[in-house]
């Protein structure tokens, strides 16, 4: 337990969190939305830090990036707690577990939430490894911004690189907290309207949307920003949703990948079908229609929409299935047939 930086100080030991756009205001002895940013006798404390769920080496691709240094292998680090209350959460295991009690003076809990991980580990981990990336993900690294600081730090002191996979949930605050020390993200668009969002999310959609905008067009390309929408068939797949989507992502920069990627009933959404692969490809087609010059289909077997081609000539750049990534080009991020820049992290 640590206790938090970005947060501020009310009256009667009330503090309020400036981590996420819940801005959360909590009194002594209770939590944040998240569960895991705590107050005890008028301070914020991060429950979690320290603590991690999850720590697996992952493929880049799998968060999804696919023009983030492409094939590198990258450690995964992911804790309890979040902002988000996503109805068809995947990790819902670890990320809706809020529900623990706390000892105030020596940080420990009634409930098992993680397993020693102080940044030093983390990155002595990497670096043992041979792994140069370090990703915040599984959960919303908003919410334990702190931990995620402190490790990106001694991950850029020793020359590596870190990214977000994020609901897009973060202030100015924590974008200012975590200045320099990322280098991409990606953001999942889970939906095009605030009824989707409230009802399936608990959160708003705006802020998510003013946070693409401001990563794709304000500090472009010093966070490489890629975005991802889970399509869930009967809540967000309409055409005029996903057309919204698409439209919305080429109005601000037509180079954003976008990825569309299928679903599987899960948590509170045992209901739902398996996103078909005619829905994908619907989507897939309307992002191009609407100007989006990368485009993927992901959870499904798909190699020819997974793939990464010229948006001058077409020609095929670098060909994936599943996870198994092959690189046409001679040189990284340039066709070979005509010369063509392509957009991203390379080098």
């Amino acid at each position: 337990m640590k206790e938090c930086e970005v947060y501020r100080n009310l009256k009667d030991g009330i503090v309020q969190c400036l981590a996420c756009h819940h801005f959360c205001t909590v009194r002594p002895g209770e939590s944040g939305k998240c569960g895991i940013r705590r107050n005890f006798r008028g301070k914020l404390y991060l429950a979690v830090y320290g603590k991690a769920a999850a720590v697996h080496i992952d493929p880049i691709e799998k968060k999804p990036l696919y023009h983030f240094l492409p094939g590198e292998g990258i450690l995964s680090i992911g804790t309890v707690g979040c902002n988000f209350r996503c109805q068809f959460c995947q990790n819902w295991e670890i990320s809706q577990l809020r529900e623990f009690n706390v000892d105030p003076i020596t940080g420990e809990t009634d409930t098992f939430i993680g397993y020693d991980w102080p940044p030093e580990k983390l990155v002595e981990t990497a670096e043992r490894y041979g792994v140069r990336l370090l990703a915040y993900t599984y959960n919303e690294p908003t919410v334990w911004i702190e931990y995620a600081h402190d490790t990106a730090y001694l991950a850029v002191r020793k020359g590596f690189r870190n990214v977000f996979v994020s609901s897009g949930f973060e202030t100015h605050h924590s974008w200012k907290y975590m200045e320099g020390l990322l280098h991409g993200i990606n953001i999942d668009l889970k939906g095009f309207t605030e009824k989707f969002y409230r009802d399936i999310t608990g959160t708003r959609l705006k802020p998510v949307l003013e946070n693409i905008e401001y990563l794709g067009s304000r500090i472009w390309p010093s966070i490489w920003l890629e975005v991802t929408t889970l399509i869930i068939e009967g809540y967000n797949d309409s055409e005029d949703e996903l057309r919204g989507i698409a439209k919305f992502l080429a109005s601000i920069n037509p180079d954003i990948p976008w990825h569309i990627t299928a679903a599987h009933p899960d948590y509170k959404m045992l209901h739902i079908n398996y996103t078909s692969h005619e829905t994908l490809i619907k989507a897939y087609e309307i992002g191009k229609e609407e100007g989006l010059k990368f485009v993927y289909v992901g959870n499904v077997y798909d190699p020819e929409r997974s793939s990464t081609y010229c948006p001058r000539c077409g020609a095929l750049l670098i060909k994936r299935e599943w996870y198994r990534v092959v690189e046409m080009w001679k040189k990284r991020g340039e066709c070979h047939k005509c010369g063509e820049r392509v957009p991203g992290v390379w080098e």
